[in-house]
């Protein structure tokens, strides 16, 4: 075990306390219940079905909403009940809205009482990570207790590339590795990790489902809009903001008048996003406060929840944020299986190889700031341009869906006789 685990291991043993007050505020800053903040001390708030328990482990939303074909194929599979384990009441939603067959607990906290609790209540057949979100006591538990482990669709790191010998010996129980590409493979095998354990599978996300639209509520979103041009900003951070407004100013100065459909991953930034447009003259409708797009609305601010698909209906070009800042971007996946033109800032670390096979592909471009972001969405908006854009990031996404039946083949046949 390398110095870096063994510091881990002994800060989470001798300060608990420490580990459990940063984790209850943000438990508190998401948003969640405070009667379940007790399922991250590893205190279940729901009974452990008979017989087998399959359980998945993924971060958050990003994380959580590319496996649940997948996962319900292989509980079935299995005949095991389904449970799905996040760190973020974002994931946790998506799990009650679209995955209702599971049972959804927050992630426990890596100190001995939270991880014993959590494995001791549910005994897991099997614990499927997805991509990164890697606990080092939790991890080394279940391989003290015989728990097969599994790491879905694993993507670069850049912890992996400052920590090898850690990351290595975290990895090293794990039985089987799916990797979105060739690189992520190789990254892998130099680590020490047997090659036989390592698969390359494609991008999970391009098999994931695409997004919900609601015909009626896009039509009549539609209806009130009218002829204007549209372009959508979704998955927005607090950095992806000022290029947004900038572009947005520019446009509305046009004869065009475009309307920007305004989603930002995080709803509480509303109030901070819409007193800096109304700073720049630019009006503002917002769609929680149920107010109208009327013609001289300039920004229409989804400040909700769950409705990305819908609202990608009313646009043919999509800036897909936490591109401008360090948050590496957000999956492209989902834009261009609805067809849409797809634009994303310069940083984009998560999500390298999905953005680079779909630029390659003519599907994507990438903007470097606001200016940029401005002139190529009025550049889309005209003619047929973002339309043929859309159809060829389509036709990459659909070329990209084959991870589902590899990962269901590969990880079925690994706990075959579990």
């Amino acid at each position: 075990m390398t110095g870096a685990l063994r510091l881990w291991l002994g800060l989470t043993r001798a300060l608990p306390g420490l580990f459990r007050s940063a984790s209850r505020r943000a438990h508190r800053r998401q948003g969640a219940d405070p009667a379940r903040f007790a399922e991250r001390l590893g205190q279940p708030s729901h009974p452990r079905p008979e017989g087998p328990v399959l359980w998945f482990h993924a971060a958050s939303l990003g994380e959580v909403a590319q496996i649940r074909d997948l996962a319900l194929a292989l509980a079935s599979a299995q005949g095991a009940a389904l449970l799905v384990t996040t760190t973020t009441q974002a994931g946790a939603d998506w799990v009650a809205r679209s995955l209702p067959e599971a049972i959804h607990q927050f992630c426990p906290l890596d100190t001995p009482a939270a991880v014993q609790g959590f494995l001791d209540h549910w005994r897991p057949m099997a614990g499927i990570f997805v991509e990164s979100d890697l606990w080092p006591r939790l991890i080394l538990a279940c391989h003290a207790q015989g728990t097969p482990l599994i790491l879905l669709n694993a993507r670069a790191s850049r912890t992996r590339a400052r920590l090898p010998r850690s990351m290595a010996a975290l990895l090293a129980p794990f039985r089987l590795v799916t990797c979105r590409t060739e690189a992520v493979a190789a990254d892998l095998r130099a680590l020490g990790l047997p090659a036989g354990r390592i698969h390359v599978t494609g991008d999970l996300k391009a098999s994931a489902p695409p997004l919900k639209i609601d015909p009626m509520e896009a039509g009549l979103l539609a209806s009130t809009i009218g002829a204007r041009p549209v372009w959508i900003a979704a998955s927005t951070h607090a950095a992806d903001e000022a290029a947004v407004l900038a572009a947005q100013a520019t446009l509305a100065a046009t004869p065009d008048r475009p309307l920007l459909i305004w989603a930002p991953r995080h709803p509480r930034r509303a109030g901070a996003i819409m007193a800096a447009a109304r700073a720049q003259g630019l009006a503002v409708a917002q769609r929680s406060a149920d107010q109208a797009i009327t013609p001289e609305i300039a920004i229409y601010l989804a400040d909700t929840m769950g409705e990305l698909g819908t609202l990608f209906a009313l646009s043919p070009v999509v800036f897909l944020g936490g591109s401008f800042g360090p948050e590496g971007g957000h999956n492209p996946f989902e834009p261009a299986q609805l067809g849409k033109a797809v634009l994303t800032g310069p940083h984009v670390r998560n999500f390298a190889d999905a953005f680079a096979g779909m630029i390659e592909a003519g599907g994507a471009l990438t903007v470097q700031d606001g200016d940029d972001l401005a002139r190529t969405v009025g550049r889309l908006l005209q003619g047929k341009a973002a339309q043929a854009q859309g159809d060829r990031a389509r036709s990459h996404a659909a070329g990209q869906g084959q991870a589902l039946a590899a990962s269901t083949a590969l990880i079925g046949a690994a706990l075959k006789g579990q």
